[in-house]
């Protein structure tokens, strides 16, 4: 009889450390066992970038599906999370953890801490992260109001002068905006 299947050697599997290898399989496995959310958190700060990176992808689209262990992983490690932010080098972990952080159950404060770290890779120079960037901090004005107007001209302003990837997204955002805050953030 099979045990487990062993999580890092799943995510240890692509060809180089972008490649998808079996990010799919990996998030059905969490989806069907999610207490394994917790050693795929543990995994982001594996050594190996595609490890990490993996993980991140993998935990980004297990942190949509509202499992309530995922949802749990996520809020003890919140603070480790937001620190992970911080000094984040990969730029597929940063744009997953920037997709991710409006997931986390945030007070104001750290939703503020998280917005700063996700406007400064709005400088960024890949195009998906700061796009994701965009995307986060959208994200977390559902944590902290007061960030909305600042969010509101960084979406409008990039909207007009951002990578095109950034140009849509920051269209759909404000829509979005404008149709669960009202329509005066026109």
């Amino acid at each position: 009889m099979a045990g487990p299947p062993n999580l890092r050697s799943l995510l240890s599997q692509g060809r180089h450390a972008l490649s998808l290898g079996r990010v799919p399989e990996i998030v059905a496995l969490v989806q069907a066992k999610p207490l394994l959310a917790n050693r795929l958190i543990e995994y982001l700060w594996d050594d190996d970038p595609g490890v990490a990176q993996r993980a991140a992808d993998v935990l980004e689209r297990a942190s949509r599906q509202g499992l309530p262990a995922v949802h749990h992983a996520l809020t003890e490690s919140k603070e480790a999370l937001l620190g992970l932010m911080t000094e984040a080098g990969p730029k597929k972990l940063r744009w997953n953890l920037a997709l991710t952080a409006g997931r986390l159950p945030l007070m104001p404060s750290e939703a503020r801490r998280a917005a700063a770290t996700l406007q400064s890779w709005l400088g960024d120079p890949s195009s998906i992260v700061k796009t994701a960037a965009l995307q986060g901090l959208a994200d977390l004005t559902r944590h902290d109001p007061s960030l909305l107007p600042e969010v509101l001209d960084l979406l409008r302003i990039h909207g007009r002068s951002g990578t095109a990837a950034m140009r849509a997204r920051s269209r759909l955002l404000l829509k979005q905006l404008r149709k669960t805050r009202g329509p005066e953030l026109a």
